[in-house]
């Protein structure tokens, strides 16, 4: 699996922001200030190590049970966030429809009229 599809692939969705968290080293993409994934970052090198994103937990259990390079969220909830090593097996298909669901978990947490307004937005790029 390779990352360097999914800035693009995540900032195409509507309302995404992406800051770099300097202090976890992370890339974080949110939706109505709201974190939905992150590209944690190597500290001595800056490349990707893992993409972070959150699930339903029944679904991420089963998914961390199929794939061993899915593992529990790294420095997150163990229950609600799951981490995918960058250079491991997991296919890019299923990377992006783990990412499709995180957006969607985050974005219905907030109100029918927040949805809305999030969705009608601008998308705008924090880097």
């Amino acid at each position: 699996m390779k990352c360097s599809w999914i800035d693009q692939y995540l900032l195409e969705k509507p309302s995404v922001t992406k800051d770099l968290q300097a202090e976890w080293n992370w890339i974080r993409y949110q939706i109505g200030g709201k974190m939905f994934a992150a590209i944690c970052l190597d500290d001595a090198t800056g490349k990707p190590v893992y993409i972070t994103l959150k699930l339903k937990p029944e679904e991420g259990d089963f998914l961390r049970q199929q794939y061993e390079d899915i593992i529990s969220g790294y420095y997150m909830n163990k229950v609600h966030w799951n981490s995918i090593k960058s250079n491991g097996a997991v296919p890019d298909e299923l990377v992006k429809e783990m990412l499709d669901e995180s957006y969607r978990l985050v974005l219905s947490g907030f109100s029918k009229k927040k949805q809305r307004e999030i969705l009608e937005g601008e998308k705008h790029d924090g880097l």
